[in-house]
């Protein structure tokens, strides 16, 4: 098997488009890269291996400069019931806490790596988004829905605290103390239109329609000035620990930083001369 270092020693040394996972399908398009979890006879359950493979390839993306947006789906008309009940769970109860330990911070260090990766995460969620399913989406920077896709953050349900990689901090940031207290403390799944509404989802699609749709906007994302999409995925995250007065003074100093790049030049250039700007990076 290959051990979780090897697999990441390759990710950084080889461009994206040319990794080759073995725990979930990648297609990279472009600029934008595809994430498939796929193990759609069990609704796309993680293991030990995805886990790692996972978080190493978020890290590896933070080493490419061709990847500007990245999509997160599961196979077979479901996102992911979370973690494998027999390939996980079961071993979990076998474990010291030292063992538990080394665990649970791995699985943080899965919602660390999207958060720190440049390139903004879209999740296309269809149908089972539940428990460690649930927690992808929530650490993705947008949230696409399919009618009928339900989310649930499951963990109360087997003797669990709600507090898992990082949902008591992250999630009531979307959609406010109150709504992620009942669906923490109840595990109860909310339902796709309950998501819109209280702002988990950024919008509902048919089913055919989610994945063609997270797509485009990533396609979307990625045609813009790729340091200023960077600057604003860093900016939304290290705001959450400042005051308002600190939050003016690092997008001052955040701004300005872009104003250097060649794509606000050719931003202006373009829109001096009535045609739309077409940025290449830098």
């Amino acid at each position: 098997m290959t051990s979780s270092a090897t697999v990441y020693a390759n990710a950084v040394t080889l461009p994206i488009a040319q990794y080759q996972p073995r725990h979930f399908l990648l297609v990279v398009d472009g600029p934008v890269a595809i994430v498939t979890l796929n193990r759609p006879e069990r609704k796309n359950p993680l293991t030990f291996e995805s886990y790692r493979e996972l978080t190493d390839f978020f890290r590896a993306c933070a080493h490419d400069d061709v990847v500007k947006a990245i999509v997160v789906t599961g196979a077979g008309g479901n996102f992911s019931s979370g973690g494998d009940v027999f390939e996980i769970i079961g071993p979990l109860v076998a474990m010291d806490t030292k063992g538990l330990t080394a665990f649970t911070r791995m699985t943080g260090d899965l919602v660390k790596a999207m958060r720190a990766c440049p390139q903004p995460v879209i999740a296309a969620v269809e149908g089972i988004c539940a428990g460690a399913g649930a927690i992808i989406a929530m650490a993705s920077d947008l949230r696409l829905a399919a009618t009928g896709a339900k989310v649930a953050f499951l963990f109360n349900k087997v003797g669990l605290a709600g507090c898992d990689m990082g949902a008591c901090a992250i999630l009531p940031r979307i959609i406010g103390q109150s709504r992620a207290s009942e669906l923490l403390y109840t595990g109860r799944f909310m339902s796709a239109e309950e998501g819109e509404r209280w702002g988990f989802f950024s919008r509902i699609v048919s089913p055919a329609d989610v994945l063609p749709q997270a797509r485009r906007l990533a396609a979307e994302i990625a045609a813009g000035p790729t340091f200023a999409n960077t600057m604003t995925k860093r900016m939304l995250a290290m705001e959450w620990a400042m005051s308002v007065e600190e939050a003016i003074e690092s997008e001052a100093i955040a701004q300005a930083l872009c104003m250097t790049t060649k794509d606000f030049e050719r931003a202006f250039k373009a829109f001096a001369a009535k045609q739309k700007p077409v940025f290449e990076g830098d």
